[in-house]
């Protein structure tokens, strides 16, 4: 069956251009999969008409702002507006739910969570782990060169017949292309264009000299920055842009 990927962020941790911070809608029919959860998440379902408690699964790539600070809004809306019809799973690395409600009771201290505690499991996520996930979601993760102290990752997520690859915040990484191999649509970031020096993300022009090695059905590249945006015209790999929708 066909899978259907909305781009409900497809901008860096400086909102680039103006576009939404980072997360992805995955939606197979039977199965609700988020990729990430930057901090215009609300924003961002609710200019496409998603219905915010309709989601099965949360998969958050690494514990920077731009990709899981949109949490505690998101349990804020279940919390006050639109109530979890069952549970939510909500998976990523290590420290992801202790960081959630940390921040969650930061932002709002006086809100009780008691309502939505047990509707939602949160699950810790592993490097070179496969896993089966609620709703039959095949999982691969890899461990990504973009964190030192903590880790980041990028997916591989077989649901509705489909495969998925989200590469998350990373350096350019020859892992990358197994990951990719035999997928149906590889979401990959690409944050610069000039600043090759800054390893941690990937570059445009690296990226389009091994662009053919990433043996994918399509090849979307997203995260963008301020550099990769203003060379636009220069750019042969198609880009997000947010509330672009999919079909895979």
């Amino acid at each position: 069956m066909a899978v259907k990927v909305t781009v409900l962020g497809a901008g860096d941790a400086f909102a680039s251009k103006g576009r939404f911070q980072a997360a992805y809608l995955l939606d197979a029919g039977a199965s609700r999969v988020l990729l990430d959860a930057g901090p215009t998440l609300l924003a961002g379902l609710k200019r496409a008409a998603i219905a915010t408690n309709t989601l099965d699964l949360v998969l958050i790539s690494h514990l920077h702002g731009d990709h899981f600070s949109g949490l505690p809004f998101l349990l804020l809306e279940y919390l006050y507006e639109n109530p979890l019809p069952r549970k939510l799973t909500i998976a990523g690395p290590p420290h992801l739910e202790e960081r959630t409600w940390a921040l969650f009771r930061n932002m709002y201290p006086e809100s009780d969570i008691t309502p939505i505690h047990e509707r939602l499991e949160f699950v810790v996520l592993h490097p070179s782990q496969r896993t089966i996930l609620p709703g039959g979601i095949n999982l691969q993760t890899l461990r990504t060169p973009h964190m030192v102290n903590e880790i980041s990752m990028a997916y591989r997520v077989e649901v509705g017949g489909r495969v998925v690859v989200f590469s998350g915040d990373t350096g350019w990484s020859e892992t990358l292309i197994d990951l990719s191999a035999g997928s149906d649509l590889f979401l990959c970031e690409c944050t610069y264009y000039e600043s090759s020096h800054l390893r941690f993300h990937i570059n445009y022009p690296e990226l389009y000299a091994r662009h053919r090695d990433l043996r994918t059905g399509r090849l979307i590249l997203t995260h963008l920055g301020r550099e990769v945006l203003a060379h636009r015209a220069d750019v042969q790999l198609e880009l997000a842009h947010d509330l672009m929708a999919i079909d895979v």
